[in-house]
């Protein structure tokens, strides 16, 4: 006899507001995640710099790297709606150790991301007030602070608001953003010479094509895909999560990956278009004096494309915290919601202050934008990095535990998980000492966690992993009508 499943009354994250979130809207949520208008104008001089001619390979290789991750995503994704993204994933091929070791990597992944898009936006939007009211750096950094404050409050009441209109704030935003880097590069393109890349850092003799700078600007080129899965925490709102997931991922990565490509076929044409920008990393070339309006849009376009990241990570951040609540390994405040609104609306309150105030402490201490900005990627990166390489682990596991597990997921998943350890090593062994004490005071901290959390609230680690499940009220309004 067939055993029939008994379905639960009431889903395990009840309170969010199921099913209302059209496709445009969850493909906004990864789309901001990644800050494409922001990424395209600065990384490109980064893996330049590293690679020469060879960045264009450099950004290949990291969008291999990005599909594969992706599809590894994907076959969770097409299977179960969560609202703790990839923790709750791993957890179904890992068991709560690997899903808490996730948790941990994308509560700190996401949180230094929130924390990078309030530096970022201090940076630039600082630097574009100075220079227009011809300030100098005291008034870049005044400047730079009241923005961090503003910006704090306003994703912090659009993320309370809802995740609809987030999502319509965020496709608006990064659409016009974009729209505004693309109009610079192709003036750019259309208005200067084409000149030498720069050479390779590694010395191979091989012109502006070394194979030891393209292994080194992949580094920075896969920084500017992290986010991308971010769409994996909207599986509760989602409407037909199974399907608009999967595609917002995939289609995230893929348009990140051709606007790169783009970009940096621009920077390498334009003389000086690495080293001599007229704001922070605007990539517009000092030398071109009759695009000096150039250099503003740049910005503007940058600083709103860091705000509209900066709600998207927060979106992500507080649903992985609120889910924590609702297993029990988080506190339980985290996991109530607006009573209106249907959003974790406590989560956002209590998480938004942190990062806002480790960026206005960091600029009221003196410390330059650019060290506060890069040592807040290089911690994010990381994080993303581990849960990435977890979510991967897990791909091949889950599915032979549910008896789907093929031949091509395997080697998706041995290919994806061997280059990004090869990548975390790299990283580990060329970060700055700073950087190492940071990762081991993170590291101490979550297996800290891990040994109270066991001992206290083991039940609750057990049962890490909820997702939305079918109720009977839905059984119910699915019959005959």
């Amino acid at each position: 006899m067939t055993r029939i499943p008994v379905l639960r009354s009431r889903s395990p994250v009840a309170g969010l507001r199921r099913r209302s979130l059209r496709p445009p809207g969850v493909f906004a949520q990864s789309v901001a995640t990644t800050a494409p208008a922001g990424a395209m104008a600065s990384t490109p001089l980064l893996v330049i710099a590293a690679a020469g001619n060879g960045a264009l390979w450099s950004f290949a290789i990291a969008a291999v790297l990005v599909g594969l991750v992706a599809a590894c995503i994907t076959v969770f994704a097409r299977r179960m709606a969560a609202a703790g993204g990839l923790y709750s994933f791993t957890a179904q091929g890992l068991g709560p150790g690997g899903a808490y070791a996730c948790a941990v990597a994308m509560v700190v992944g996401y949180g230094m991301l929130v924390a990078v898009t309030f530096a970022g936006a201090s940076w630039y939007g600082g630097a574009l007030v100075a220079r227009l009211a011809g300030g100098g750096d005291a008034l870049a950094a005044g400047a730079g602070v009241a923005l961090v404050v503003v910006l704090a409050v306003t994703v912090a009441v659009c993320a309370v608001r809802g995740v609809r209109l987030a999502g319509r704030v965020m496709l608006v935003i990064e659409a016009v953003s974009i729209g505004l880097i693309l109009v610079v590069l192709v003036a750019l393109a259309l208005t200067t010479a084409p000149g030498p890349p720069p050479a390779p850092m590694d010395g191979s003799g091989l012109e502006g094509f070394g194979l030891g700078g393209i292994a080194v600007g992949v580094l920075p080129a896969l920084a500017a895909f992290i986010g991308f899965d971010s769409a994996a925490s909207l599986g509760v709102e989602a409407r037909r999560p199974f399907a608009s997931i999967p595609r917002a991922i995939t289609a995230t990565a893929a348009v990140a990956a051709v606007l790169y490509l783009v970009a940096t076929l621009v920077q390498l044409a334009t003389p000086g278009g690495a080293g001599r920008a007229t704001s922070p990393t605007s990539g517009v070339p000092a030398t071109v004096g009759d695009l000096s309006w150039a250099s503003v849009l740049m910005d503007v376009g940058i600083v709103a494309s860091f705000g509209a990241c900066a709600l998207a990570a927060l979106n992500t951040l507080v649903r992985v915290l609120f889910s924590l609540a609702r297993e029990g390994v988080a506190p339980a405040a985290l996991g109530r919601t607006h009573r209106r609104h249907l959003t974790p609306a406590v989560a956002v309150w209590v998480t938004v202050p942190v990062p806002a105030a480790v960026v206005v402490v960091g600029t009221a201490a003196g410390v330059a934008p650019a060290t506060v900005f890069g040592g807040l990627v290089a911690v994010a990166t990381l994080g993303f990095l581990a849960a990435y390489l977890l979510v991967c682990l897990a791909a091949p596991r889950f599915l032979a535990r549910i008896g789907e597990l093929t031949g091509g997921v395997v080697v998706v998943s041995v290919l994806a998980s061997a280059a990004l350890v090869a990548t975390v090593v790299v990283v580990v062994v060329h970060a700055s000492t700073g950087l190492l004490i940071t990762l081991a005071g993170l590291l101490v901290l979550g297996v800290g966690g891990w040994f109270v959390l066991r001992r206290r609230r083991g039940p609750a680690l057990q049962g890490m992993g909820v997702y939305d499940e079918t109720t009977t009220a839905d059984v119910l309004a699915a019959g005959p009508r």
